[in-house]
């Protein structure tokens, strides 16, 4: 049962609660051009396009740090920023939220993580992305910078609620949650319970122990049916689902994009519906949001599918922000809730 009025109130009094967000963050840079104003390179003949203006926002991480502060939550980022410009750039763009940023750490040798996104201009006044360029280092994560990153997580965790872990990479090693990050961060569960550990993970979901995970439905099946291949059932997902928080000793989340979301929690399934919306979507960033509307629901003693609610509704109001990666504030979210009472 999700007491829809309930979460009204609460979300509509500021939280008075504090958020580690640990991990994996990265800088988002939107450059917007309009072909009409393309030139010929004199040296090589090939288009030189002009680029006018930027838009900058921390995302990953950064988009999770950004929907909390947007609902009035305290944050603390503990993650990694290279000596680079583009480092300078995400951690300005994480001050300017009012998160605390003394944590994050300096990693010389490494980049910071950008995705760079040319955004052309259409027809229509619209702008269209051409293909995002990704800079990252794709070296292993050095050991004395996985020791520094959990040093400053149990710095972090003082005075806090709750931690949200960003997973981001596929690849083994090469992000902030490596084995050895994750076995400590694991551990550093385990060794504070009446603190909430909370992970989204795009490969590793099942490997967490003691920690909430969340993860999307081709993200399961990943972990627990490597090789599937086809449309899964709803009851198939659901033995998935039932796997995974197993495997975790604690709840798990499973988005299904528009169809909502699965919540596995105390031995039983719950299905949560999406809320509807209209018009174009960009759903860049949503699952982040969602991420930042479920550990909040916990932090005001929702259950774990008024969480998942919260979350959902979170991501529909920024999955609406065409170009960038969206914020939902507290009234935004009051208002839509205030939808599920008209139904």
């Amino acid at each position: 049962m999700i007491d829809y009025r309930r979460m009204i109130g609460a979300i509509e009094r500021e939280p008075a609660c504090t958020v580690v967000v640990f991990g994996d963050y990265c800088l988002d840079k939107y450059l917007y051009t309009d072909p009409a104003n393309d030139e010929l390179s004199v040296e090589t003949g090939l288009v030189a396009r002009q680029f006018d203006r930027k838009a900058i926002f921390a995302g990953v991480g950064g988009t999770i740090t950004n929907n909390l502060r947007a609902l009035g939550v305290g944050v603390r980022c503990v993650g990694m920023l290279g000596s680079d410009g583009e480092g300078w750039e995400l951690e300005r763009a994480l001050r300017e939220t009012g998160a605390d940023t003394r944590f994050m750490l300096e990693t010389p040798g490494r980049c910071t993580c950008t995705y760079t996104k040319p955004m052309q201009k259409n027809p229509d006044g619209g702008y269209s992305e051409t293909g995002r360029l990704d800079f990252r280092s794709l070296t292993p994560l050095p050991r004395a910078y996985e020791d520094a990153l959990v040093s400053r997580l149990g710095e972090a965790l003082a005075g806090a609620d709750a931690v949200i872990i960003t997973d981001q990479f596929v690849e083994r090693g090469l992000g902030a949650l490596t084995d050895r990050v994750r076995a400590a961060v694991c551990a550093m569960a385990e060794a504070n319970p009446e603190k909430l550990f909370y992970a989204d993970s795009r490969a590793f979901a099942g490997e967490y122990r003691h920690v909430i995970v969340k993860c999307n439905h081709l993200e399961l099946l990943h972990i627990c049916a490597p090789g599937f291949s086809g449309e899964p059932g709803q009851a198939f997902l659901e033995e998935c689902g039932r796997e995974l928080s197993a495997r975790t000793g604690r709840p798990a989340f499973v988005t299904m994009g528009d169809k909502g979301s699965l919540v596995f929690a105390n031995g039983a399934v719950t299905a949560v519906p999406a809320f509807h919306v209209e018009g174009p979507v960009d759903i860049v960033g949503a699952g982040d949001a969602t991420n930042a509307g479920i550990v909040l629901g916990f932090c005001l003693g929702f259950s774990a599918p008024e969480a998942a609610a919260l979350g959902n509704c979170v991501s529909s109001i920024t999955i609406q922000q065409i170009g960038r990666t969206g914020t939902a504030t507290r009234s935004q979210v009051a208002e839509r809730l205030r939808t599920r009472l008209e139904q």
